[in-house]
């Protein structure tokens, strides 16, 4: 089995270093720059659990070098991802599957549904069709990523929690080519879950980075405190409210209440957020799958969400000022502002 994992970064390169001790699995990383360097010379290194582990790596970052492949695995931001749609190209032939690893609503969100939204495109997170036309959303696989990790320099991995990825067919089938992915994600320590529907996973975590991300950017207030002062818990439970009306008007369901879900992120303790993470390292904020498209789905079923609203505004006005918003060039100016 050939697996690229295209985007060799902090959850990217924990999969190759637990992929690439799979016997028959043949693991090849997209990576670039000093990083990239790293990985030639000194192959990569997963910091888990006081132990270091060093693997050899196919690592490049021309994707005509690796061919095509039974499995990419996209471990790049949503933004990312669809600049670099065309590039994966060489990596696609007729029965690769590709596994979308992005936080937020995907792409191909509204494939593999029956009624009046399927095949419905969304402009805020794959503007100009171009990862719905260049990879295709046949070959889409859901994923939903829980662990968390850290690039702690070129090549070396520092893993800090979690290890479960849930996969998901977008027609909601069990189908063998998840079946398999999962058998191999298994066998590399890791929990991968095939579930019969991958949205309302995608939903759970969602809820809560739709407003945690954005309040702790523009606070600068880590996980906890976002969760448990009163003003700030307050306007993210009202930011989750609105979501979920949207989620279960386009058929999802959610196992816990907000206040679970809430009390579940506080326990996490003093996490700074991926988005806050990004902001104080001057890299670019993934705002648009996290809140724009839920906003663009909500204006699909004429919901009103105010709250949503206002906090997307700001953040990407913060965004903006710090030259941190990556607005896609297909996006019309008067709805990228």
């Amino acid at each position: 089995m050939k697996v690229c994992i295209y985007g060799a970064g902090a959850i990217g390169g924990y999969l190759g270093v637990q992929l690439a001790q799979v016997p028959g699995l043949d693991v090849g990383l997209i990576a670039r720059g000093a990083h990239l360097a790293a990985l030639r010379e000194n192959g990569l290194k997963l910091l888990i659990d006081g132990r270091d582990h060093v693997v050899q790596v196919t690592a490049t970052d021309n994707p005509a070098e690796l061919g095509p492949q039974d499995y990419v695995v996209v471990a790049l931001k949503a933004h990312q991802a669809w600049e670099a749609a065309e590039q994966m190209t060489p990596l696609l032939g007729p029965d690769t599957a590709v596994v979308t690893c992005q936080n937020g609503v995907p792409w191909w969100y509204f494939h593999g549904i029956e009624g009046f939204w399927a095949d419905r495109r969304l402009a805020s997170v794959d503007p100009g069709d171009r990862q719905w036309t260049t990879v295709g959303p046949r070959r889409a696989i859901g994923c939903v990523v829980y662990p968390a990790a850290e690039i702690v320099a070129p090549g070396v991995i520092q893993h800090i929690y979690g290890d479960r990825f849930a996969l998901g067919e977008p027609n909601g089938t069990l189908s063998p080519r998840c079946r398999a992915l999962s058998e191999a994600l298994t066998a590399g320590g890791l929990k991968a879950p095939v579930l019969e529907n991958i949205r309302d996973e995608i939903w759970l975590k969602l809820w809560g980075n739709l407003c945690f991300n954005p309040l702790s950017a523009l606070t600068r207030a880590t996980l906890d405190v976002v969760a448990t002062d009163a003003s700030t818990r307050a306007l993210a439970k009202a930011m989750m409210t609105e979501a979920e009306a949207i989620a279960r008007a386009h058929g999802a369901d959610f196992r816990v209440d907000v206040e679970r879900r809430i009390n579940g992120a506080a326990r996490v303790g003093a996490h700074r957020t991926s988005m806050l993470q990004d902001l104080e390292r001057g890299r670019p904020l993934e705002i648009d799958a996290l809140l724009t498209a839920v906003q663009e789905m909500g204006r699909m079923i004429g919901a009103t969400t105010p709250y949503i609203d206002s906090v997307l505004a700001l953040v990407q006005q913060l965004g903006r000022s710090q030259g941190l918003y990556p607005v896609f060039p297909e996006q019309p100016a008067a709805a990228a502002a």
